[in-house]
């Protein structure tokens, strides 16, 4: 079952295969009327989206963000809706933590060489385009280069935390960013629960970061099964969170990806989130639809 609203997408400006532009009306073609962009660490596609969702009277577009935060054996990914992405002090932020990304990428260059499996810089950079490094486009290079077959067996073998190409980022707490996200106007949800809480840590995280002033947390998420969907939905209900959700729609392929739209989320907490934005001021940074 398909839904009106999609509120965690990626373009080629972080680690995504579509532009700004492509995703807006991918998204649109799909029936999706409300669409977050939320690229790694970065708002750069945001006017370019923009400027794509103009062309439709009824899709609203919500300005947004994915930010990566780490916790003792795990990382934790923190989405920001109707931020200020104009913002100065914000913006010079993000421009640090892609230096710091962009440093990280090419060490992880340096050990898939060391490894036996190079990849070249340049054919790295290739698959970012115009926007951020980072691991998706390595594991692109290292599927273009014939030592893995999918995106997927990249991240299995070498590129995921415990891989031997794994390199640790500057280090950001989820608590600190979800009070940055705030501090711009946005609202902060955590994102795909799922390996947080296979580890046990979940419960123990949502009540450090509600205090921090977590709104919402995603249930509806590409390949969540019914019995998944329905326990985070109760956790989300316990902590008083938003029960929202997205594709994380990249375009990288794989069993698990979905497109825009493909997910089952109601539009009852989205109408919430949108009253929420609307009581906090925040709403008027979106681009609405002329029939709301």
């Amino acid at each position: 079952m398909g839904s009106l609203a999609d509120l965690h997408c990626h373009s080629t400006i972080s680690d995504g295969r579509l532009t700004p532009a492509a995703l807006v009306d991918l998204a649109y073609r799909n029936g999706v009327r409300i669409l977050a962009l939320t690229d790694h660490d970065t708002v750069d596609g945001l006017p370019d989206a923009f400027a794509a969702a103009a062309r439709y009277p009824d899709c609203t577009l919500i300005p947004g963000i994915e930010m990566s935060t780490d916790v003792p054996g795990n990382e934790v990914h923190i989405l920001g809706h109707f931020i200020d992405w104009e913002n100065q002090e914000f913006r010079r932020m993000l421009g640090r933590l892609q230096e710091s990304r962009l440093g990280r990428a090419r060490r992880m260059v340096e050990r898939l060489a060391q490894l036996g499996t190079p990849v070249t810089w340049e054919r790295v950079e290739h698959f970012s385009g115009k926007g951020a490094v980072g691991r998706p486009h390595i594991a692109l290079a290292l599927v273009e280069a014939g030592h893995v077959t999918s995106v997927n067996e990249a991240f299995d073998r070498f590129l995921s935390r415990t891989g031997p190409a794994y390199v640790e980022r500057e280090r950001l707490e989820p608590q600190e960013v979800v009070r940055q996200i705030l501090s711009v106007g946005g609202l902060a949800t955590l994102a795909h629960p799922r390996e947080l809480n296979a580890a046990g840590s979940l419960d123990g995280l949502l009540a450090t970061l509600v205090g921090a002033g977590l709104t919402g947390m995603e249930v509806y998420y590409q390949d969540y099964t019914p019995d998944e969907v329905e326990a985070f939905r109760q956790m989300a209900d316990r902590f008083k969170l938003l029960p929202l959700g997205g594709s994380d729609y990249h375009g990288l392929g794989g069993p698990q990806q979905r497109e825009p739209g493909d997910i089952p989320l109601p539009m009852e907490p989205v109408q919430r989130l949108l009253d929420l934005a609307r009581e906090r001021g925040s709403l008027q940074r979106a681009r609405l639809a002329h029939t709301r």
